[in-house]
């Protein structure tokens, strides 16, 4: 015998496997960023990625010429939407790290505008992140990171720094702006590690 009355629990509607834990499916993509948008030209653009071993830098055309790969990925914003099945391009960040040696296990990524978020070296190695300068077959805008972002598809998606300029490598995980302010240190969606 029930004790739950029939519709008590919702219609029954099957949940998306694809969809981690709380989170709504969206088809637009929105727009969501902390402080003003930078307009940064590809002629002006580097990124660098410091270690205790030094400094290493790339300019734009350098940085294509690493090696370009189209991927695609399911993105998972904090804010509860998901967009699936995303088209990217971009330069694995394990083509970056052939060239560059380090023995510390995390990273900030630094944007230009000045935000930054810590991920977790061994997170951006193995086909997991690129830096990212298409989505769905059109550069990047301004208002979703261009020209370049980190992408970084299996954690929440502030860990996507837009307007990337470069990596610095910690023996520690520090925390970045949004971490400093209450998000989780890691941000796996599928775990819900949205906040401390």
């Amino acid at each position: 015998m029930s004790f739950i009355t029939r519709g008590f629990t919702g219609r029954g509607r099957e949940r998306d496997p694809a969809l981690p834990p709380g989170q709504s499916l969206v088809e637009d993509w929105p727009v969501l960023s902390a402080g003003p948008t930078p307009e940064i030209d590809t002629a002006d653009w580097e990124f660098t990625v410091v270690t205790e071993n030094g400094r290493h830098s790339w300019t734009w055309d350098e940085m294509q010429a690493l090696g370009v790969e189209d991927v695609t990925v399911d993105i998972h914003c904090v804010t509860h939407w998901s967009k699936l099945g995303m088209a990217w391009r971009g330069v694995p960040l394990d083509k970056i790290f052939e060239e560059v040696e380090t023995s510390h296990d995390y990273v900030m990524a630094h944007s230009y505008g000045g935000y930054t978020t810590n991920v977790p070296l061994d997170e951006l190695l193995d086909g997991q992140a690129w830096i990212a300068f298409e989505a769905d077959g059109e550069p990047l805008g301004a208002e979703h990171g261009g020209p370049a972002r980190l992408l970084v598809p299996h954690l929440y998606f502030w860990k996507s720094a837009k307007w990337v300029r470069g990596l610095v490598t910690m023996p520690d995980d520090d925390p970045g702006f949004w971490e400093q302010n209450g998000y989780h240190l890691h941000g796996d969606p599928w775990k819900e590690e949205r906040y401390w």
